[in-house]
């Protein structure tokens, strides 16, 4: 068992130093030290208290919010990862604007009063698109993820520098928020190179960071992960014990500050399952065990927000070879819900933390956001998606969109039929989703996660052969880290005949320029369909999407990511800042016939819960 410690006895005794929120009035003279089991700040005990957000997952609007509710649970700290495929969609072309401004980020939190734990890994996991590692790193599988191979190394050295320069100079020391910054990310978890980690670790100091750096791991794995001379962390959740977490850490590493980077209060969400919901007790046990102990913990999440547009990943379970892709939605069961709501789970660590600090340390929470619900509307045009495909691409046999430069979104293959043929059209593999038709008449759908790979064809000659892949997240866990190119894998035949001679036509769907609406149906999909609400107060709502089939929504130009009638997740949050009063417009783009093509906003979100029967 890991010795009670002895400088701070429950709330009874808390120094002033140890426990008091960080200000920012020390910026620019502060040191963040360790001494034996202590993390220190300017000499005293600190014992960290942190809370999980991420900011592309927020509405920049919402940030300051967001930051305020950790300060209502008494927390000092704000745990951040930081996603290399946000910043860098393209090699070489960098974005911290917008909802990317990450200094700006961590500048509010130094403003609000919190220290920031930095994950810059560059792997983040975070069910998020590839681990937050860019696709086009991986144009395909010789390139190797989270290995010293030297294209990897060469590129996330680059990155890393880049990043550098944005942040580096918020490190505490320097007059920043940032007491430590994360080497990797869960490293033992996959693979176990002391070398490869060293090297991450060089990375890291070579683009600036000079200050206190750390690993994170799960306790059973942790020797495979972790860097012993540099601060290490344990992950772990509801279905865990601390003791027993620790007990495990200390055979690992017997003295040295305890911090427990990852509580996981809740969890995440695969397309096709119901909700998942994690209890509060035992979470509330792991969390008193370890405020009992002074250990430092971050809840992961606090709150989890929204993987908008592309940016939900996947897992891929080895065991039944089966591919997850993850929802839009990382409600993540937390403490605050996807629209920054306290939840039951709050109050009851609220409760728990009241034991433990002063009453000064919790902020109140900040005044909520009115929930707009949106009577329903129909959407009255529609488009067709011809006008947005790039430029045809021919080669003989399928490629991936990696090696066309694509990363996300849609790609129509094309191949033309020299000779009437009939039998069963095989292909290697689907990723992640197709419609298949012949002369634009729909044949069927072959989904990825279901192991779909085969269709019966009859052709004549002349017919033309079309298969839309739609594209879901990268696997962002696992060995396949950087082996899930999208698109078409391992060839085509029909009747065990390979088909060669294939045009490519790729469809990001970054841009919705061009295309042409106009009242009325168009076939049995796919399609764009646009309308129009007006909402008369500023507020948030839930686009109601019972009723569609597959595909993606944007409001006011806004992508809020990915619906699909598998559930578990009904709607799609919008927040108040992408609405405006008066008239909003909404297009949903559907891989499938749309009977009824309407919505309705609704005030939370509608979840498939373990129990009900689905639609």
């Amino acid at each position: 068992m890991i010795p009670r410690r002895t400088f701070l006895a429950g709330a009874a005794g808390v120094t002033a130093a140890a426990m008091a929120p960080f200000t920012g009035a020390r910026a620019g003279t502060s040191r963040f030290t360790t001494s034996g089991d202590h993390f220190l700040l300017d000499g005293q005990p600190l014992q960290i208290l942190a809370g999980e957000l991420h900011y592309p997952r927020i509405a920049r609007a919402d940030w300051r919010d967001r930051l305020r509710k950790l300060k209502s649970l008494g927390l000092n700290t704000l745990s951040a990862y930081v996603f290399w495929n946000a910043h860098e969609k393209a090699p070489g072309r960098y974005d911290f604007t917008g909802n990317l401004d990450l200094s700006a980020w961590l500048a509010l939190a130094q403003e609000e009063g919190l220290h920031v734990l930095l994950r810059v890994g560059p792997y983040a996991c975070a069910e998020w698109d590839g681990g937050a590692l860019p696709a086009w790193v991986f144009p395909d599988e010789s390139v190797k993820a989270r290995s010293l191979d030297p294209t990897y190394m060469n590129l996330s050295g680059r990155w890393l520098k880049r990043l550098g320069q944005e942040v580096a100079h918020l490190e505490i020391d320097k007059g920043g928020p940032v007491l430590m910054t994360q080497v990797e990310n869960e490293y033992g978890s996959f693979g176990q190179d002391r070398a490869y980690m060293e090297a991450v670790r060089d990375q890291i100091r070579s683009a600036g960071f000079d200050g206190a750096l750390y690993t994170v791991d799960g306790a059973s794995v942790i020797e495979k992960g972790a860097l012993p001379s540099l601060i290490n962390g344990v992950n772990f959740g509801t279905t865990d014990k601390a003791e027993e977490e620790f007990k495990r850490y200390a055979a690992f590493k017997p003295s040295g500050p305890r911090i427990c980077t990852e509580l996981w209060g809740g969890w995440f969400d695969h397309f096709g399952e119901v909700h998942s919901a994690m209890p509060a007790p035992p979470l509330l046990d792991s969390l008193t065990w370890m405020l009992d102990r002074q250990i430092s913990v971050s809840f992961y999440m606090a709150h989890g927000g929204t993987s908008f547009g592309f940016d939900a990943g996947a897992n891929f379970d080895r065991k039944t070879e089966t591919y997850q892709p993850d929802i839009s939605s990382y409600d993540y069961d937390a403490l605050f819900d996807e629209a920054g709501r306290p939840t039951p789970k709050f109050s009851a660590v609220l409760e728990v933390m009241r034991r433990y600090l002063p009453a000064e340390r919790f902020a109140p929470l900040p005044a909520p956001q009115k929930a707009l619900e949106i009577p329903r509307f129909r959407l009255t045009e529609t488009a067709a998606v011809t006008p947005l495909f790039g430029r045809p691409v021919a080669a003989s046999v399928p490629r991936t969109l990696e090696s066309l430069g694509q990363s996300h979104g849609l790609m129509r293959y094309r191949h033309r039929f020299a000779k009437a043929a009939k039998g069963t059209l095989r292909i290697g593999e689907v990723r992640d989703y197709a419609v298949v038709s012949v002369n634009g008449r729909r044949v069927g759908v072959l989904d990825r996660r279901l192991t779909e790979r085969e269709i019966t064809l009859s052709v004549q000659a002349g017919d033309s052969l079309e298969v839309l892949v739609d594209t879901m997240g990268h696997v962002n866990y696992g060995e396949r880290i950087g082996r899930d190119q999208k698109g078409l894998i391992g060839g085509v035949t029909l009747e065990g005949q390979p088909l060669q001679g294939w045009t490519h036509e790729g469809l990001p769907l970054d841009d919705l320029d061009g295309l042409a609406f106009r009242a009325g149906m168009t076939g049995d999909g796919p399609a764009f369909h646009r309308g129009t609400f007006e909402i008369k107060e500023a507020g948030y709502t839930f686009l109601d999407m019972r009723g569609w089939g597959k595909g993606y929504a944007w409001v006011n130009g806004h992508n809020l990511g990915r619906h699909w009638s598998v559930g578990p997740q009904r709607t799609l949050f919008v927040p108040e800042s992408f609405l405006k009063v008066g008239v909003n417009e909404v297009v949903v783009f559907d891989l499938h016939p749309v009977p009824d093509a309407s919505l309705a906003g609704v005030h939370a979100q509608i979840w498939d819960l373990p129990g009900q029967v689905k639609e």
